[in-house]
């Protein structure tokens, strides 16, 4: 009997555990499916995203305003020239002369601003601006040091020796092909005009790759052959390795051309925060007005990248300290407002400069370029003045020795014309003449 209950018992437990089992699997299912339905419901009504919210406020800008806002232009003078047009420069000069503030030359400098916290990093966008054109020169080679006009790109070791390889590589395909293309040239007759001119135009190619060959491994030899030189670049090349491994709570590789030129991007998406509180303050009250995100196309510049936007854009300076290279200036993108929306913004711009707050002018190439003073107050006119050479502005002396000349050309001119051309009096006045001597 005993024998029996035992056996009754285990049944019972066996088939418990079973029933749990059974229990905690079917539990585990319901589980799993409510997470599948929430992912697919999640899905189906996804989240914006910051690519989704660039889209929509990119439309925004875009958007055909159709036959509202037009208004007639109206360009207020603070956004207009100076009678002397160096001024305008030379003010934004005397800012930086003014609280010795740093520029960047290249993306190693940009770097160390935004890690000395000098610089801060924008958004793509928000509710009140959008970041537009902001890179828009940026490549995924890699990064170089600017020195002397000259660009030295940083590399590890290991980098170095791979660079090294690749220009003898290339030096010596250049040369095979040289080589080949002048044995062609020697082969053709006379009459082949036509092919002469091509096989010549494609030697002379060659010939300047090889030239630009030779010279990119001079640089490099210049740069990294002594060894402060190239301990220095080595250290250049750890600082950006640090800041790419954690940019604006992203990790970039160096090594990946992808990354390296996403990495550009949000470095050139940067601003001293002085700059930044007067975008803030101009993008709220458009929005305010327009219920748009005001269209930002440009923020801080290093001369580097300078020089390579000037060769689209005229307006990009090449003075000593680009206003840009400072992050104390930033565009604003006028092209797709309606006059309306563009008298809005140019009073609002045309305040804060009355204000003593920024230097600001309307560009002809579609975007009002503002600058932000770092206390609110404009620099004083005697270091303005004395900041008009450093502005583009012929010395004194040039100056005048240039009137001078022009005033000594205009004498003899003068001269010669009255030689040349006798000046005949009027013929009243000779009429008179010939009566009193009657």
């Amino acid at each position: 009997m005993n024998r029996r209950v035992r056996q009754i018992l285990l049944l019972i437990i066996a088939c418990s555990a079973m029933g749990l089992v059974v229990l905690a699997f079917v539990r585990y299912r319901e589980i799993k499916l409510l997470a599948q339905s929430e992912y697919w419901a999640s899905r189906a009504n996804p989240q914006p995203t910051d690519a989704e919210m660039w889209a929509r406020a990119l439309a925004k800008v875009k958007e055909d305003r159709g036959a509202t806002g037009a208004a007639a232009m109206e360009i207020p003078t603070q956004l207009r020239h100076y009678e002397d047009r160096h001024w305008f420069l030379a003010t934004q000069v005397a800012e930086v002369e003014k609280f010795n503030l740093r520029s960047c030359q290249d993306f190693v400098d940009l770097a160390a601003m935004i890690e000395h916290g000098e610089l801060v990093s924008l958004p793509a966008v928000t509710e009140t601006y959008i970041l537009f054109g902001v890179g828009a020169r940026a490549d995924d080679a890699a990064f170089t040091r600017y020195v002397d006009d000259q660009s030295i790109a940083l590399y590890d070791e290991t980098e170095l020796r791979a660079a090294y390889t690749q220009l003898d590589s290339t030096r010596l395909t250049l040369q095979t092909e040289i080589t080949r293309l002048q044995k062609s040239l020697a082969t053709l007759k006379k009459s082949e005009h036509g092919k002469r001119s091509e096989l010549q135009k494609e030697l002379t190619s060659r010939e300047q790759d090889l030239q630009a060959n030779a010279t990119q491994k001079t640089l490099l030899d210049r740069a990294y052959s002594q060894p402060a030189s190239r301990q220095s670049l080595s250290q250049d090349y750890e600082s950006l390795q640090t800041l790419a491994r954690n940019f604006a709570g992203r990790s970039y590789n160096l090594d990946d051309s992808h990354d390296r030129y996403a990495l550009k991007v949000s470095m050139l998406s940067s601003l001293r925060p002085q700059a930044v509180k007067i975008l803030e303050e101009v993008a709220q009250a458009y929005h305010d007005k327009f219920a748009r995100p005001l269209p930002v196309s440009s923020l801080v510049r290093p001369e580097q990248y300078q020089h390579a936007l000037r060769k689209v854009n005229r307006n990009a300076v090449l003075i000593d300290t680009p206003p840009h290279s400072t992050g104390l200036a930033f565009d604003i993108d006028y092209r797709y407002m309606s006059n309306e929306e563009q008298n809005f913004v140019m009073a609002e711009l045309a305040r804060l400069k009355d204000e003593g707050r920024i230097e600001v002018i309307r560009e002809r190439n579609a975007n009002y370029h503002v600058f932000a003073f770092v206390d609110g107050k404009r620099p004083a006119d005697e270091l303005i003045t004395a900041s008009l050479e450093d502005a583009g502005a012929p010395p004194p002396e040039a100056d005048a020795t240039t009137k001078s000349t022009a005033s000594t050309k205009a004498t003899k001119l003068t001269k010669l014309t009255s030689k040349s051309r006798p000046v005949r009096k009027p013929k009243a006045y000779r009429t008179t003449k010939k009566r009193r001597g009657r």
